[in-house]
C-alpha cells in the first residue's frame, strides 16, 4: 500500500486534517552559533497555543574554533524553552544554578517561569572539533498560575528517551514528552504536551492517536509526507493540523522521512510578549523588564 492507497484516510471523520502549511521565514542568526529558520512566533498565538515560537537550526557546518560560539547571557520569564539536539552540542548554564551539555539525541527542557538569565553556547568538544550542527528550539507557554513559579531545568539524555515501533511497520518514534502507544516520555510538563521524534519508512502509512481539541504541529525535517491520505507536506515545512479529530495518519512519500510531532492543550489566556518575556498583560511585561534590569532574575558570573 502506498500513501494514496485503498484506505483513503481523508474519508474518516475522526482523522485530523491539515489546517495550514507554513514555510519558514528567511534564515537568520541567533548570536553567532545558531543559524535558524523561524516557523512561528508569539505575535500570532492562534492557532498555535500553547506553543509560542519554533526555530529550526537546519544542518550547518562549523569549522573548528578556539572560541565558543552561541548566545551570551540573556533573560526569560513566563514560558519554557525546549532544545532538541540532532547534531552538535549545546552547553547551558543559568542564574538558578542549572547547567549541562546536550549532544545528539539529547533534550534540554528549561522552565524559565519566574525568570532566569542563561546562556547557550556550543559545547567544548564541538567548538574544538567543529562539524555539523542541527537543533530545534520550541517555546512552550505557561498558564498564569505557573508563570511566577520557581525555575526548573531538565537534562534529558538520549538513553532515557523511549523508542516505540509505529503501527504498520512504518518506522519508529522517540517519545520525549507525553504518551504515545506504549511509551511515556521522561519530560515533566506543566500542561499536557506531547513531543515525538518520528522516523517514517517510505510508503508505509501509520495511524497515531492524538487528543481531540489539542493543537498539533508537524515539522518535516527530511523527506516528504502525506497527512490523512490527502495533504502533502514537503521537507522544511510546518503543518498545522485542525484541532478536531483524534487520530493522525502519516505516510512518507517517495523515501524515508523525519518528522517532529508537537501536540499540546491550548492555553486560553492572553499572550503578551516582549523580546524574551511572555506574560498575560503589559504591566507584567514591564515588571519583568524591571526585575531583569535590577538583577532580581540573577546574574551569570
Amino acid at each position: 500500500m502506498n500513501c494514496f492507497g485503498a484506505n483513503l484516510a481523508y474519508q474518516k471523520p475522526r482523522m485530523k486534517r491539515v489546517h495550514q502549511i507554513r514555510k519558514p521565514a528567511q534564515p537568520h542568526w541567533v548570536g553567532d552559533g545558531f543559524p535558524v529558520r523561524n516557523f512561528l512566533s508569539y505575535q500570532e498565538p492562534e492557532p498555535f497555543r500553547p506553543f509560542l515560537l519554533l526555530d529550526y537550526a537546519a544542518p550547518h557546518t562549523f569549522a573548528p574554533s578556539t572560541k565558543a560560539r552561541g548566545v551570551g547571557p540573556h533573560p526569560h520569564r513566563g514560558f519554557e524553552t525546549v532544545t532538541i539536539a540532532y547534531q552538535g552540542e549545546v552547553a547551558h548554564r543559568d542564574s538558578a544554578g542549572h547547567g549541562g551539555t546536550i549532544g545528539p539525541g539529547d533534550v534540554q527542557w528549561m522552565t524559565a517561569a519566574a525568570g532566569v538569565v542563561h546562556e547557550e553556547m556550543h559545547g567544548e568538544r564541538f567548538t574544538r572539533e567543529g562539524g555539523t550542527f542541527e537543533m530545534v528550539q520550541l517555546w512552550v507557554n505557561l498558564p498564569a498560575r505557573a508563570k511566577m513559579q520557581k525555575p526548573r531545568y531538565q537534562d534529558l539524555k538520549s538513553a532515557a528517551i523511549p523508542v516505540v515501533a509505529l503501527p504498520g511497520n512504518a518506522g519508529q518514534a522517540r517519545v520525549i514528552a507525553g504518551t504515545l502507544l506504549s511509551a511515556t516520555g521522561p519530560a515533566h510538563t506543566v500542561t499536557p504536551v506531547g513531543l515525538w521524534d518520528v522516523t517514517l519508512r517510505a510508503e508505509r502509512p501509520t495511524t497515531l492517536p492524538l487528543t481531540a481539541g489539542h493543537t498539533a504541529l508537524l515539522l518535516v525535517q527530511r523527506g516528504a509526507i502525506v497527512v490523512a491520505g490527502a495533504d502533502a507536506v514537503a521537507s522544511n515545512e510546518l503543518a498545522i493540523l485542525q484541532r478536531d479529530g483524534s487520530t493522525l495518519e502519516l505516510c512518507a512519500r517517495g523515501g524515508d522521512a523525519q518528522v517532529l510531532v508537537m501536540t499540546g492543550e491550548p492555553i486560553d489566556e492572553p499572550v503578551v510578549g516582549h523580546g524574551p518575556f511572555v506574560m498575560n498583560s503589559w504591566p507584567e511585561i514591564r515588571q519583568a523588564v524591571d526585575d531583569f534590569q535590577s538583577g532580581r532574575m540573577g546574574n551569570l558570573d
